[in-house]
């Protein structure tokens, strides 16, 4: 068995360490990832499942991968199926068969009659309005149903006809016989299970009465041997309840205890699954896995590096309280990792056309350009030059602005492993745009240098004319133009970016960008990192630029 290193150990893992120490549990680590599937994983969802595997790997524990399917309007087997790519994806395998809550539902339905017996569960007659505000509110008595005091005999009665079909959806449920009158909301009388005749992905309709979370979730870690179960803080109020299910039941282990901890929030972005699921249906994105999106899916199709996820998660740590963390420094672990891995190419997103006049007619060659500066072994490969490449539009102003150093008429500038040009002309429309950049070379300039050794103060990137493919390149802006959305109770939504897409179908790439694989990552030089589409290469999608806005935030916070 192995501990987890002192330097890395939060209040999770020294709790861990202590259970052990204390010969808790047998000696056994076993933790759970229990995902809803009523949607796509999102970023927050990686550190739970950071977590629960990564403690599970440390102590020599087991970790499984388990369903709360006991909703099933909201669940569909699209979101199972999304789930265990994207757990697989982040290098988490779970230590048994995928288990469902659904495996549990003869269990827990018995257990749930054990409570009736013992005169601790009610049926209520009442409807879910009536109950929710009955139940009053922090300072303010609870009321307690008329139907509380039913016997058990009856309550049983009642309780089997809810599973036979007796009653329609919504005339009863079943309800924990608490406390009307506790402090702590979540036990006075919680509902633990109500009628709802839908169609379940795996039990067909073999069940009509359904659990709810509050009683699904402790049995289903006891019955599977669980020790920690860790859940988000906004789980705490729910622990005394999750407490006092176990403690009312014969469990085949010993009883599971809950830790909460804070869960991952980012800045511009939303994590709640309703509302993700809300622009997913009116199409404001193209589905779960639109790389705005920051599902797990979204972003492994926008080019995340799975280990760039893991690290971030690392960093970050596992606290006590809540936080948003600027959604930069995600973005600064996967411009790292990226800048290692990802090979570098030339891409062209807003051609304009440059001739260069001294060209020998007909004449092409291959320079030779470097795959990754930061990895010799990448070595180098062959790019097409011409007498007519395509360079950026930004790259050529006919009136430069100050320290504009770029192509302009009269300015020299180097070719990225070509020659340096020297614009002379250009060719306008009707409306004075530029249309074509006339220029010359120096022969003597190959691969950046001339005899005299003079040196110019821009180099720029370009495509062969004859040689370039086209591409269609989609660039991205945040999906939430505000830091905070939903911040002071606003509706999150309502600062959905318009603008947080940009397609362009002219893009020109250098030939060698034919041949990428779905998903690969390259780096357009000078213009960021570009993944090529996972169901259609052809379409490039930026993942981050390559300014690194992590360090520029730090410094301005350091500043003031």
């Amino acid at each position: 068995m192995t501990t987890a290193d002192s330097n890395s150990t939060d209040f999770v893992r020294a709790k861990v360490i202590e259970d052990l120490a204390a010969g808790k549990f047998g000696q056994r680590v076993q933790t759970r990832f229990p995902p809803e599937p009523n949607g796509y994983l999102h970023i927050g969802h990686a550190k739970s499942i950071c977590l629960n595997f990564g403690l599970a790997d440390e102590f020599d524990g087991t970790c499984n991968l388990r369903f709360d399917d006991t909703n099933p309007d909201t669940e569909d087997q699209e979101f199972i199926d999304s789930i265990e790519a994207d757990l697989a994806w982040l290098g988490y395998t779970s230590s048994s068969e995928t288990k469902y809550a659904s495996d549990y539902f003869q269990q827990l339905y018995d257990w749930a009659e054990h409570l009736i017996e013992q005169g601790l569960a009610y049926v209520d007659d009442q409807d879910a309005d009536v109950i929710s505000a009955q139940r009053g509110g922090f300072g303010q008595p609870g009321v307690e149903s008329p139907y509380r005091n039913r016997t058990p005999e009856e309550n049983l009665a009642l309780f089997r006809g809810m599973r036979d079909g007796e009653f329609a959806d919504g005339a009863k449920v079943l309800r924990a016989k608490i406390d009307m009158q506790h402090e702590n909301m979540q036990l006075r009388d919680p509902i633990l299970y109500r009628i709802r005749r839908s169609q379940h992905h795996r039990t067909a309709d073999s069940w009509i009465i359904y659990p709810t979370y509050d009683w699904a979730h402790g049995q289903s870690d006891a019955i599977e041997g669980v020790t920690q179960s860790l859940c988000t803080l906004e789980f705490s109020d729910h622990r005394p309840l999750y407490d006092w299910c176990l403690e009312h039941l014969d469990l085949p282990h010993e009883k599971p205890e809950q830790t909460e901890f804070a869960r991952l929030a980012l800045t511009h972005t939303v994590l709640s699954k309703r509302k993700l699921a809300a622009i997913v249906a009116d199409g404001t994105v193209d589905g779960w896995d639109d790389p705005r999106m920051p599902t797990l899916s979204g972003l492994r199709r926008r080019g995340y590096p799975a280990s760039a996820i893991r690290a971030f998660v690392d960093k970050i740590g596992v606290a006590r309280t809540n936080s948003v963390h600027d959604i930069e420094l995600l973005e600064s672990f996967v411009r790292t990792e990226l800048n290692e891995s990802a090979l570098r190419r030339m891409a062209v997103l807003r051609p304009l056309k440059v001739i260069i006049t001294n060209w020998p007619e007909g004449e092409e060659l291959s320079v030779e350009a470097v795959n990754n500066p930061q990895n010799d072994s990448a070595g180098t490969r062959k790019v097409p030059f011409s007498g007519e490449l395509w360079i950026e539009q930004d790259d050529f102003k006919l009136e430069p602005p100050p320290k504009y150093y770029r192509l302009s008429p009269g300015r020299e500038v180097r070719l990225r492993a070509g020659y340096y040009i020297t614009a002379t002309d250009v060719t306008t429309d009707e409306q004075g745009n530029v249309t074509e950049v006339h220029c010359t070379y120096d022969p003597q300039s190959e691969g950046g240098s001339t005899p005299d050794g003079r040196k110019v103060k821009a180099t720029i990137h370009w495509v062969s004319a004859a040689h370039g493919i086209g591409r269609t390149v989609n660039l991205y802006d945040r999906l939430f133009t505000d830091p905070h959305p939903g911040a002071d109770g606003a509706d999150p939504l309502a600062s959905l970016n318009p603008q947080s897409r940009e397609t362009l179908t002219g893009a020109m790439l250098e030939p060698a960008l034919g041949d990428v694989s779905p998903g690969q990552v390259v780096q357009f030089e000078r213009l960021g990192y570009f993944a090529a589409d996972l169901d259609d290469p052809a379409v490039f999608h930026r993942t981050v630029g390559l300014r690194d806005e992590w360090a520029n935030i730090q410094k301005r916070r350091q500043a003031g």
